[in-house]
């Protein structure tokens, strides 16, 4: 059962998976969104390099936001998985190309994924109150 105020958004430019899970979850002005990898629009997975899955993973992550009504603007926390420890140095520096001050909230842990991907990130957003999907 699910509650009135809760919304499970999808577009045809969310990435799908097989996985039991929600691309986002909405309840009120609060979008959670599940871990984006790089992957394509059916959920495979996409290796490449740390700059390129990280991008991919990003730009996975906007797709899900927009169609729950925000964008990464909006985003308010995020998590993220970073396979390499080598690789701290230059996700910073994209980190910083893709959020701005005031940065998100924000926890890193490193060391935790599989070898099939390098970066994962999820995060907590706000809906865009120009939004035709505020509540």
């Amino acid at each position: 059962m699910t509650h009135p105020l809760v919304r499970y958004p999808c577009s045809s430019d969310t990435p799908t998976s097989s996985l039991p899970f929600s691309p986002s979850v909405v309840f009120g002005d609060l979008i959670f969104v599940s871990g984006q990898a790089s992957v394509d629009q059916h959920g495979t997975i996409i290796s490449d390099t740390f700059e390129g899955e990280f991008r991919r993973s990003v730009a996975n992550l906007a797709k899900v936001l927009e169609a729950s009504g925000s964008d990464l603007g909006h985003v308010i926390q995020t998590r993220n998985y970073v396979r390499d420890d080598e690789d701290l140095p230059l996700y910073n520096r994209l980190y910083r190309e893709v959020f701005h001050q005031p940065f998100p909230a924000r926890t890193t842990i490193v060391q935790c994924l599989g070898a099939a991907i390098r970066y994962e990130i999820e995060a907590v957003a706000v809906v865009r109150k120009d939004s035709s999907h505020a509540g």
